[in-house]
């Protein structure tokens, strides 16, 4: 599942580079049949390739990295059956879709960051929502699965046979490549300061992170999250948000805007406004993270973590908990299901009574 990455460069060779975080709209494939839906993510690709050429060219030679909105490719799931929703707008490892978003990759000679529903031969009837880096090559080098997903399965949910099949390097993946140490981030999973952390200790320089969220002049969690994220670890954050969701009932302009770029300091390099855009572009120094992490004194966070206590610590408490799927696809209520018995569970080891007692 997780393709082999060469050592990380050295500090010498990994270069400055350009970053494009590409905010397009999102065309939804709710309403639609299978038919009619597998044909929109074709057009998808196509409607995307054209922007993403368009910014490579845009920005110059030295765009090294796109990174896409989450599902940009389908919309989301608005209480479609999971059976239903992995047919219809789920696509396959290794697929045709990939094969076409890897020649994309190769012909704008750049990193590509795609979100996307997707299928496992292992868990049939299963979806998982992915976060892939296709190299300018057109090879897929890093492959990450959302962990933290409220309504849709997650690896989590089918935990033991997962590792079994995949192993727990797969779960939290970087991408050692001549860009820096790449990992991916999904929407809201910014908001998880563990899996950040985690994977910042596995060398992750720069987080790719497709989102598709509200748009506010105010600062929103996510945008907060981001900052917080990447000055706790001392990386960047590279944040792509919808350009719009067309399709559904909700207004289309409730996810619209914001992606943005965010150094290692917190702050913003560059931010979209509303729309269709290539603004959110800037220079990522994969060089500076490496030379931070190394330098002794208080900014320094990631050097400073106590991950023996925090282990620790962690383990005591009993929260959501992994293996509740079974072979079978459930229902969506089985989500609603498992949050409020870990809500009883966290209101229990409180010593709180139960809503309304």
């Amino acid at each position: 599942m997780q393709p082999e990455t060469a050592l990380s460069p050295s500090i010498s060779e990994v270069q400055p580079y350009r970053a494009v975080a590409l905010q397009v709209a999102t065309h939804a494939v709710n309403g639609l049949s299978v038919t009619e839906a597998r044909a929109a993510i074709g057009a998808a690709i196509d409607r995307i390739g054209g922007q993403a050429r368009a910014a490579a060219g845009w920005h110059g030679p030295d765009t090294r990295l796109v990174v896409l909105p989450e599902y940009a490719l389908t919309g989301f799931p608005m209480g479609d059956p999971i059976e239903a929703w992995a047919a219809k707008a789920a696509i396959a490892p290794g697929g045709p879709e990939y094969d076409r978003l890897g020649a994309l990759a190769q012909r704008i000679g750049a990193y590509l960051a795609v979100n996307a529903y997707e299928t496992d031969e292992h868990f049939p009837g299963l979806y998982f929502q992915a976060s892939t880096l296709l190299a300018p090559n057109g090879d897929c080098v890093l492959r990450y699965r959302r962990l933290h997903s409220l309504f849709s399965p997650s690896p989590y949910d089918v935990w033991d046979r997962y590792l079994d099949v995949y192993g727990a390097d797969a779960v939290l993946p970087v991408a050692r490549t001549e860009i820096g140490d790449v990992a991916a981030v999904a929407s809201e999973e910014i908001l998880y300061p563990e899996l950040v952390r985690a994977l910042a200790l596995r060398g992750a320089e720069v987080f790719v992170h497709s989102t598709s969220e509200i748009a506010s002049p105010e600062p929103t969690p996510k945008a907060i999250a981001r900052r917080a994220r990447a000055c706790e670890n001392l990386a960047y954050v590279v944040s792509a948000n919808s350009g719009g969701l067309l399709g559904t009932p909700i207004g289309a302009d409730s996810t619209n805007g914001g992606s943005e770029i965010i150094d290692p300091g917190g702050r913003a390099l560059a931010t979209a406004g509303a729309g269709e855009s290539v603004v959110a572009m800037a220079e990522i120094d994969p060089a500076r993270v490496r030379r931070e992490r190394a330098r002794p004194g208080m900014g320094n966070l990631l050097a400073r973590v106590k991950t023996g206590l925090w282990a620790q610590e962690y383990a005591r408490h009993d929260v959501e908990r992994p293996n509740g799927l079974d072979s079978a696809p459930p229902e969506r209520a089985y989500f609603a299901q498992r949050h409020a018995e870990t809500i009883a569970r966290l209101r229990t080891a409180l010593g709180q009574s139960p809503p309304g007692e």
